[in-house]
């Protein structure tokens, strides 16, 4: 009787247990089956910088083990806040607006259970990550959407319009955003602010990509906006400034007021990070503008390495402006869609890629593929001599 009632699910929360296994552990399940080379799920082959590995290490070894503040270790907070100041221009409070989480998945994840209540809408831009559209469920939240198409996944004023409404309580905004690589300037956020503004809206504002800028570009966060220093939850992610996506070490940003709340959200999920790499992290937070400046030197070489040797090969490469990803138009090779075709590839020919219609609630866009460029020279070359055998291709 027991195993009917789990087998039917009855004593489970359907925000979970209708949920598949997510599309990044599917793919690399497959690519270590199968042998394929992954650019599916967003890992970088480098181990990260020696020094930050090294004083992690003597942290555990020589430091603190036992549980740190709730709130973070005062050097780390007030690293991170120094960072922010120095990159971004934002003034924070490291004692009363800055909280170390487990990673930025726990940061959202608490930001938006702290903020949200039974019957509230919350808008998300699609694609998304995967873990916004359960949490919102989880906490009562009805999700409204904007929907973003290729190739420059832009919104509008009227996209907006449509979508906020007297009962939005919180808007999820990624930027960059992953999957699309897509990177909004000023004149975008200067628009959702207004939105936000208008409808006393907060924003849990996903920045993790926010040194992983191309081409000249500066990330600008939406705090910085008019009318957005007190409604906005700024989340940064030490696992993807210092390519150490295990570390799981994430940042949460807010006025004091919000703060308050998201930490007691935060005190019943992880409540503490481990106290090694938080002292790593303050470390690597202050080091010299060159390191960031080379990160992202090497980040865009890899971009167009991959980007380059796909169109030689006659791909449909989609503009990639930051991020460790960029996305393939597989409409002419594709007919089958995109989940489909990224199943043919690593079965096929060997590599792992993730279909972007999996990062889409409803109404998704079929036809596009994302890849991994975080990856070492070898690997990419490698990649693309096993997609060239791939049928359908014109080559330039």
């Amino acid at each position: 009787m027991k195993d009917k009632i789990l087998n039917d699910g009855k004593l489970m929360n359907p925000a979970f247990s209708a949920l598949g296994v997510t599309i990044f552990e599917v793919m690399s399940q497959l690519a270590r089956e199968t042998g394929a080379i992954n650019l599916g799920q967003g890992f970088p082959d480098d181990p990260g910088p020696q020094d930050v590995r090294a004083k992690a290490a003597d942290a555990v070894l020589n430091g603190y083990n036992q549980y740190p503040s709730m709130m973070g270790l005062p050097e780390t907070r007030a690293a991170i806040g120094a960072h922010y100041k120095r990159f971004q221009g934002i003034d924070l409070d490291s004692n009363a607006e800055i909280m170390v989480t487990s990673g930025a998945t726990e940061a959202i994840t608490g930001a938006l259970l702290a903020l949200i209540e039974p019957g509230d809408e919350v808008v998300l831009f699609q694609p998304m990550y995967d873990s916004y559209l359960p949490i919102v469920k989880l906490a009562g939240g009805v999700p409204r959407f904007v929907t973003l198409k290729p190739p420059h996944w832009t919104f509008t004023k009227a996209d907006l319009e449509a979508a906020f409404s007297p009962r939005t309580r919180v808007v999820v905004f990624n930027n960059p955003l992953n999957p699309t690589g897509v990177v909004f300037g000023r004149e975008q956020l200067e628009i959702l602010a207004r939105a936000c503004v208008q409808h006393d809206v907060v924003a849990v504002c996903d920045e993790v990509w926010e040194h992983v800028v191309f081409d000249g570009r500066a990330h600008v966060s939406l705090m910085a906006m008019p009318g957005m220093r007190e409604r906005c939850v700024k989340i940064g992610s030490a696992g993807k400034i210092f390519s150490l996506t295990g570390w799981k070490v994430g940042f949460s940003c807010a006025a004091p007021d919000l703060m308050r709340v998201l930490a007691k959200s935060h005190q019943f999920l992880t409540f503490t990070t481990p106290p090694n790499l938080q002292v790593a992290v303050a470390y690597g937070l202050g080091k010299e503008q060159c390191y960031f400046e080379t990160m992202r030197a090497d980040l865009q070489r890899s971009r167009d390495r991959l980007a380059n040797g796909l169109r030689g090969l006659g791909f449909s490469v989609l503009p990639g402006q930051g991020t460790y990803f960029l996305n393939i138009d597989v409409a002419d090779l594709a007919p089958e869609g995109d989940a489909a075709f990224c199943k043919r590839l690593v079965a096929d020919h060997g590599v792992a890629a993730i279909p972007v219609s999996a990062f889409y609630a409803e109404n998704p866009v079929t036809n596009v593929v994302r890849l991994c460029f975080a990856k070492y020279d070898a690997t990419l070359d490698e990649a693309l001599r096993r997609l060239a055998g791939l049928p359908g291709l014109r080559r330039s």
